[in-house]
């Protein structure tokens, strides 16, 4: 349940809402206004309990025309509330109440959310509209539900295209050079293309595989022309980023278990983890069972209070079992929707920090029958085939039911993904291609192949 859970519908225009239609006689009212039903339309004034509303603001009509007459996406509305608003100011909040309204949102979660983005404005010291407007529409689209909108996936899509530059340069130009060469598909194309894949660190193993894979497709489609190989990748890519269907259903609070080496960015990714928890209405605690490195504890809970997180911790140097012991006790307690399990990362080859990760698994399931529900483990895309070192490892003493790749952007080393993907069949979920709390996205297979591939989403879906 989000803060937008009580929304049935999304806004949509009435055909007896032209713009050109002159203003309807006010009806009487209704002498009973339990049994009222008034259509749906963009309120004249937002009816949220203790909210500040000026209700002669002159920019009310024009906004509620806009919104009326505009395409139903979270971009496009967000677009009309913020025209003219330069800045965070009373105007901006009194026009983000206006759409929230205008969505039959109940005003308790709308100013619950109005005062959590204050909040991290303050964090952040960000002022002007150019400096959060990305934010916003993410918080948006997280607690709408519209994070699968078109509009957001094209965004998503632009994002992770730009991320993967480097390594579209690595495997995508060589390809092109590769195809123009080549008059036919022949042993020597399938010995160059092994050749360029292991450079994009797709790794010798996974190019093998992969160059295999390619031959019988191209065998099976009858065809040795150079111009079908981009489909044939193309559509090899997606089957092999094709995630199975889970069950996520669980008996709450859903634990995760968070695992990975030092400096991949693992306190970061729970950070951005609990974040889109918190946008989609969960209650969610932290819990700092990495109790060896140095800071850990404080950077966990600076990056928990940034969020909104509530958070759990011992002593430096505490039993890490004890900390997650704890933390279930406290997470049951409390009625959380989801906790979040930090784990220390020191060299993955210590056979001690393997042993300590049992353990840790083993409290959790006696405190919490099924727990952990999921155990992700954080890798540096920007590592390379220490990547793959590390997924072996911590699949084989732990196990590992999902992967979050960091740092893909920049680096010219994101052939890895597909390298992962292949060696290991554990889906990837969530990509790093940025800092900021948006830029840790859900990875969508498909679109990864296009973006590294440089082909369009609406080419695409419309070939």
């Amino acid at each position: 349940m989000g803060f937008f859970s009580a929304i049935k519908k999304l806004w949509t225009p009435r055909e007896a809402d032209a713009p050109t239609a002159p203003a309807a006689e006010p009806a009487a009212a209704p002498q009973d206004n339990a049994t009222a039903t008034p259509e749906p339309a963009v309120p004249d004034t937002p009816s949220i309990p203790g909210a500040p509303v000026a209700q002669d603001a002159p920019w009310r009509d024009e906004l509620a025309r806009a919104l009326r007459q505009s395409e139903p996406r979270l971009s496009v509305w967000l677009g009309h509330v913020l025209a003219g608003v330069d800045e965070a100011d009373d105007t901006l909040w009194e026009r983000l109440r206006f759409l929230f309204a205008a969505l039959e949102t109940p005003g308790a979660e709308a100013e619950a959310f109005i005062a959590d983005f204050r909040r991290w404005l303050a964090a952040m010291d960000y002022r002007y509209v150019s400096d959060f407007r990305s934010e916003l529409q993410y918080r948006l689209a997280l607690a709408l539900d519209l994070e699968d909108e078109e509009d957001e996936r094209n965004r998503l899509f632009l994002k992770l295209t730009e991320g993967l530059a480097r390594t579209r340069e690595q495997i995508t130009g060589r390809i092109d050079a590769l195809l123009a060469s080549h008059g036919r598909i022949d042993a020597t194309f399938w010995e160059e293309l092994e050749e360029i894949l292991i450079m994009a660190d797709v790794g010798f193993e996974p190019a093998m595989q992969l160059t295999g894979r390619l031959k019988e497709r191209a065998r099976k489609a009858g065809t040795d022309d150079p111009a079908a190989f981009r489909d044939l990748l193309r559509e090899e890519l997606q089957d092999i980023f094709r995630a199975p269907r889970r069950i996520a259903a669980v008996t709450p609070p859903e634990v995760v278990l968070m695992i990975g080496v030092n400096g991949v960015g693992k306190t970061t990714t729970i950070a951005k983890l609990a974040h889109r928890a918190r946008m989609q209405g969960k209650k969610v605690l932290i819990a700092a069972a990495d109790t060896f490195r140095a800071a850990a504890i404080e950077q966990l809970e600076v990056w928990a209070g940034r969020v909104g997180a509530d958070f759990h911790a011992k002593s430096a140097g505490s039993d890490p079992a004890a900390v997650a012991f704890e933390a279930m006790d406290v997470a049951l307690a409390g009625g959380y929707d989801i906790v979040f399990v930090d784990t220390a990362g020191r060299l993955h080859t210590k056979v001690n920090l393997m042993e300590e990760l049992h353990k840790i698994r083993r409290i959790l399931e006696r405190k919490h029958p099924g727990a952990p529900h999921r155990s992700i483990l954080v890798i540096d895309a920007t590592t390379g085939q220490n990547a793959l070192s590390q997924t072996k490892l911590f699949n084989e003493a732990c196990g590992v039911d999902e992967i979050v790749l960091t740092k893909l952007d920049g680096t010219a080393k994101g052939g890895i993904v597909v390298a992962v993907a292949m060696q290991f069949g554990i889906p990837i979920t969530f990509v790093g291609l940025g800092e900021k709390m948006e830029d840790l996205r859900p990875f969508d297979g498909g679109d990864f192949a296009l973006a590294l591939l440089g082909v369009g989403r609406e080419k695409d879906e419309h070939s």
